[in-house]
């Protein structure tokens, strides 16, 4: 069976790094693309030289700017970051047609079977990134591992403008030494929950079978155990038909009012404009996750992420807690049928 070799491409802050090739005057400045500070605009994404000052995507431009007073906010331009994953996407269709977009700015790469670079995947990464900076005046951080799972985390390890590579015989040590708040589904929560069983780091999970962790952290578990070997069998999938884009997150502390889960599914906004593009939806859903783990979904038909809409479905979901505390929030669209699954995304 041959080896696979997974890529994880990820661009660096990239719809800030596009205004900042655009305009240069912004280059040397702490910048951020969002909505206004007055009202309730939330931040897209930010530059590097805004996060040294704190600022974070989903945070409140208000929050945003109290502080980095100086920040420099800067409408979206979605059209404009459309153009630029295709022009990514192409160079990827050098090198694989075995492509799994997860956004504009990210994908996966399976070269298992690539013949360039000699076969090897850390020369292609390399080679990749170059051509991107030629050819949009970006850059991009990649990692490269035998699966899904470790080459996402490996493409964060070095970024900006780097690459890290884990081999195969490299897995188990890697993991072993992984704190488990980088894994992906790994929230605050879950993390102060694995860590009041003592479990910090992968080679902590390993000390339990998979039935001990199922039990107490229900289906997560089992994965969790995989995860913690280095395993992950999920296939590149070039065909993805999604049904639905969503975005959630689990909080800090459990939230107790409606107008505090309004405000923070209000930050979640920005994050899916990003994932869905101008993808055509028929529907809109809030999700709650109560103290107790217990949760409701609401749904209704619509066409837009309408402000309004949403404050409407928390309140009949949030009426159904019957006065519990909210730990996760969430906001996801149903696409419509006919929508482009990939639609020219990176």
């Amino acid at each position: 069976m041959t080896q696979r070799k997974i890529i994880h491409v990820d661009m660096d802050c990239f719809f800030a790094a596009v205004e900042m090739r655009d305009n240069p005057e912004l280059r040397d400045k702490p910048i951020a693309v969002g909505g206004r500070a007055t009202g309730r605009g939330v931040i897209a994404t930010c530059n590097y030289a805004a996060r040294a000052y704190g600022v974070r995507s989903a945070m409140a431009s208000s929050e945003a700017m109290r502080r980095c007073p100086q920040l420099v906010l800067v409408p979206g331009r979605m059209s404009v970051y459309k153009e630029v994953s295709a022009q990514i996407r192409a160079i990827f269709r050098r090198y694989t047609d075995r492509i799994e977009p997860l956004s504009l700015d990210e994908a996966y790469l399976d070269v298992s079977d690539a013949p360039h670079c000699r076969g090897s995947a850390t020369l292609m990464a390399r080679e990749i990134r170059a051509a991107i900076l030629a050819e949009t005046g970006l850059t991009a951080s990649a990692g490269i591992a035998p699966n899904k799972f470790l080459a996402k985390i490996a493409s964060d390890e070095n970024k900006p403008n780097g690459q890290c590579v884990i081999l195969p015989g490299q897995c188990a040590e890697f993991v072993a030494g992984l704190p488990l708040r980088k894994i992906p589904g790994v929230g605050p929560r879950t993390a102060e929950r694995l860590a009041q069983r003592g479990l910090h780091l992968g080679a902590d999970v390993l000390k339990h079978t998979a039935v001990e962790l199922e039990q107490w952290f229900g289906k997560f578990g089992p994965v969790l155990h995989q995860r913690a070997q280095g395993i992950d069998d999920r296939p590149v999938r070039t065909n993805r038909i999604r049904k639905s884009v969503g975005v959630e997150t689990t909080l800090e502390r459990d939230l107790q009012t409606e107008a505090d889960c309004l405000a923070k599914l209000l930050t979640l906004l920005p994050e899916l404009a990003r994932r869905l593009g101008e993808r055509p939806f028929r529907g809109l859903s809030v999700k709650l996750k109560f103290s107790d783990f217990q949760q409701t979904t609401v749904a209704c038909p619509a066409s837009s992420l309408d402000p309004a809409r949403l404050a409407s479905l928390l309140h009949t979901g949030f009426a159904r807690g019957g006065g519990r505390g909210v730990r996760l929030v969430g906001v996801s669209v149903t696409l419509a049928p006919h929508s482009d699954p990939q639609l020219s995304l990176l």
